[in-house]
C-alpha cells in the first residue's frame, strides 16, 4: 500500500526555496526603499531594490515547482487511451517517484 501524503509533504525543498527567496527579496526590497544606504557618498538603495525584485522573481519559480509537484490525480496517456510516450515521459515519471518516495535510513543487520 502506498504511503499517504498530507499537507506540505510534497516538494519540501521547492517550498523552502520559495519562502526563503520571498523573505530575502522582500527584506532587500524594503531596505533599499526605506534605509538610507550611502557608502562614501554613493547610494546603494537602488542595488537592493533591484536585487530584492530579482529574488522575488526567483521565488516565483520555487512556487511554481512546489505547486506543480502537489497536483494530484493527473491521468496518463495510457489511461486516456493514447500511445504511451517516449523517453521524456519515463524520465519525468522516474524523477517524480524519486522525489516523492521518502528515503529511509536502514542499518545493516
Amino acid at each position: 500500500m502506498a504511503p499517504k501524503y498530507d499537507g506540505l509533504s510534497h516538494c519540501k525543498l521547492a517550498l523552502v526555496f520559495a519562502v526563503l527567496m520571498d523573505l530575502l527579496g522582500v527584506t532587500s526590497l524594503l531596505l533599499g526603499v526605506f534605509a538610507p544606504l550611502e557608502i562614501q557618498g554613493r547610494d546603494f538603495g537602488d542595488l537592493l531594490v533591484y536585487t530584492g525584485a530579482l529574488l522575488v522573481l526567483f521565488s516565483l519559480a520555487g512556487w511554481v515547482m512546489w505547486y506543480s509537484g502537489n497536483i494530484e490525480g493527473l491521468t496518463s496517456r495510457k489511461e486516456l487511451g493514447g500511445a504511451v510516450g517516449g523517453a521524456v515521459d519515463r524520465l519525468a515519471r522516474s524523477l517524480s517517484r524519486r522525489i516523492r518516495i521518502p528515503r529511509t535510513h536502514s542499518s545493516p543487520s
